[in-house]
């Protein structure tokens, strides 16, 4: 656990200690005390010229933390800084207009309050539902084009309804259709209970749907129907222990070095991403993480049209971080990191397990065989650093890993449980799949965000958009061969949104124009795009006009402390972009100096039968990989396997 002893860097994360010192300064200062809801606390960086000068053997910067805080009894949001250091509160600021994120209090005492509620009760029994033992509510947030106009100034939620059958059975096999409720969060009073659709009043009969995916509960019909041979065992081992090294948060590996953080809106973060190129330590990235991700599900019934989730800013992944488990999430020799977070009073608690870091063969790296003396080859090793969470029904796994020639990677792999729905005899839905008796899965899209705070060898770097295109056929190109390449500097942020195009394999490179590669060229690390997906809305759609980041694949901005949430920092029934939307209007210069590259890819979610009961992992990623920062394969010098691993069979 990273306890506040432990603290020895700026970018250490909060320590359990640490937390409580907000909370207790907070309820010194301004009263925040039971009526109030502590919804977010998070460190407060450093900037990078204090963390430059804190290298160089200057003074450590002051430890700060940046405290959402809720009143309850008046619906008012304030967010404030305290000094960690003097425990004083620094400011304390009314947002008026504004809801912090859902906390993972709210949710469960949601479930609690509904099951209890006499009105949801009448309407389960109606349904044919006696007692609640087996029914659960997932209460989401909304978005404000879509709330009530009788509630617009409340803290609300809705909330699906669900029907297991029986302990430890799937939670989400059966959707009572149409059985939705309005939530006020601050006074948890159940506003309004929703029962509608084909199936209210239980005149039509549920579905038989088999949602059953925990070995013991699925039916040996199904089990015995494709059984398969067990697989021999296949163990992962270094016996000398692993290649990298891990000092507190400071990781190092195969000339990699960088910092791990973490905190409850974006999970895990890196920073100081660094390069040892022969006596040169170079800098590729400052910071990198998740800033938003946006679930739209593209269904307009009834028990989908509000489902819009905005699972970074209106949760937050590092609540969601789940505790990983050796020879099950991760294999071979394990390093974890635990995470420490805090409840809505202000209470820390440790997640153990929550990041872990390995290394990984990952086949050949390089290779020729030459006539006269025969084959070199070399295998590769990958560092991965991974977390995984939960939100709600689905799991997202997210991995960052180090290779050898200086490529980073970045995947998520998806999986969990689709929201399903259940069907009248005879009824289809156009916006989903069926994959059930008379059950379908209705489609939607994962927009993913990741913020690249690069730092090419240095802050000040121009992002150039490059493109292949194929010469016409002339005098100098008569068999149509010529191939070139075409390389256009953004100059502004209105230039700096861009589309995805496989037509003329558009990527993006992050150049610095001051520094000088051996070849006479600048040195650069290239966004190779994967897994860019469409957002298919109308321009006026609410989704849309929430989240503009989701309209292109690549925004690049000025870097400014402030702008850290790409659809702005309180999306929680949000109606209106406060973020990249609002922040490009002025159209700022974006060349030669210090830029954030947004990058939005994610999952076109056509459901399919395969996915039910339970999704195998769906994968996407893109890349970083250098172009013209090394001067020849910066992996000549990676040893050959032992002679011993290395052989060919008699």
């Amino acid at each position: 656990m990273w306890l506040r002893e432990r603290v020895t860097h700026p970018l250490d994360p909060l320590s359990a200690d640490e937390f409580r010192t907000v909370a207790e300064t907070l309820r010194r200062d301004h009263g925040v005390d039971s009526g109030w809801r502590i919804a977010s606390i998070e460190l407060a960086e450093p900037g990078k010229a204090d963390l430059r000068a804190f290298d160089e053997g200057g003074p450590t910067p002051p430890r700060r933390a940046v405290a959402v805080c809720l009143d309850r009894s008046a619906n008012a949001t304030y967010k404030s800084v305290v000094s960690i250091d003097d425990g004083r509160t620094e400011a304390f600021d009314h947002v008026p207009g504004v809801q912090p994120n859902f906390t993972v209090d709210e949710y469960t005492e949601c479930d609690r309050v509904l099951r209890a509620h006499p009105d949801v009760i009448a309407a389960l029994e109606a349904r044919g539902i006696v007692g609640v033992e087996n029914v659960f509510m997932d209460t989401w947030t909304y978005g404000d084009a879509l709330i009530p106009e009788e509630y617009g100034d409340r803290r609300l939620g809705w909330s699906d309804t669900w029907l297991k059958e029986g302990p430890g059975r799937n939670p989400y096999a059966h959707l009572v259709s149409g059985l939705h409720c309005i939530i006020d969060l601050n006074t948890m009073e159940v506003l309004r209970v929703e029962d509608d659709g084909p199936f209210a009043g239980g005149e039509t009969e549920m579905p038989s749907v088999m949602g059953e995916y925990v070995p013991r509960y699925v039916p040996e019909r199904i089990r015995s129907s494709s059984r398969r041979e067990p697989l021999k065992p296949l163990h992962v081992t270094q016996p000398e222990g692993p290649s990298f090294t891990l000092d507190g948060n400071l990781l190092r590996w195969q000339n990699w070095s960088l910092r791990v953080g973490f905190n409850y809106r974006e999970g895990m973060t890196l920073h100081t991403v660094r390069y040892q190129d022969g006596d040169r330590n170079r800098s590729v990235a400052h910071r990198m993480s998740f800033a938003e991700m946006v679930v739209p599900y593209r269904d307009p019934s009834p028990d989908h049209y509000r489902r819009t989730a905005f699972d970074i800013g209106e949760w937050g992944l590092g609540f969601m971080t789940q505790s990983l488990e050796l020879g099950c999430d991760c294999l071979g020799e394990i390093r974890y990191l635990d995470a420490v977070l805090h409840d809505s009073s202000g209470e820390p608690y440790s997640i153990a397990n929550a990041i872990c870091i390995h290394e990984e063969d990952d086949a050949v790296l390089w290779k020729h065989v030459d006539h006269d003396s025969g084959a070199e080859v070399r295998r590769t090793r990958r560092l991965t650093l991974s977390f995984h969470v939960t939100v709600a029904n689905y799991e997202y796994l997210t991995y960052w890993r180090l290779y050898q020639d200086g490529n980073i990677e970045c995947e998520v792999r998806a999986t969990g449980i689709m929201v399903t729905t259940p069907l009248a005899p005879g009824q289809s839905s156009p916006n989903g799949t069926l994959v059930d008796e008379r059950t379908y899965a209705p489609f939607h899209q994962h927009f993913l965000v990741a913020r690249l705070d690069l730092d090419v060898d240095g802050p000040d770097n121009t992002v150039v958009a490059t493109e292949s295109h194929a010469e016409p056929m002339g005098p100098d190109n008569p068999h149509g061969l010529a191939l070139v390449v075409r390389n256009v500097p953004l100059r502004t942020e209105s230039e700096g949104k861009q589309d995805v195009d496989f037509a003329t394999q558009r990527a993006w490179k992050v150049v610095n124009p001051n520094v000088v590669n051996g070849l006479g060229t600048h040195p650069s690390y290239k966004l190779v795009p994967g897994g860019a997906i469409p957002p298919m809305f109308d321009p006026a759609s609410p989704v849309l006009k929430r989240a503009n980041v989701i309209g292109h694949t690549l925004w690049v901005t000025p870097n400014h402390p402030d702008e850290r949430w790409p659809a702005g920092e309180f999306v929680n029934q949000s109606a209106t972009d406060g973020g990249l939307g609002a922040w490009t209007r002025a159209d700022r210069p974006i060349e030669n100096t210090d830029v954030v590259l947004w990058y939005v890819f994610g999952l076109h979610h056509i459901t399919r039968p395969e996915d039910w009961p339970v999704m195998p992992v769906d994968v996407v990623s893109f890349w970083l990989k250098p172009y013209g920062f090394f001067d020849r394969n910066p992996s000549l010098d990676v040893e050959p396997s032992p002679p011993r691993e290395c052989h060919r069979p008699s």
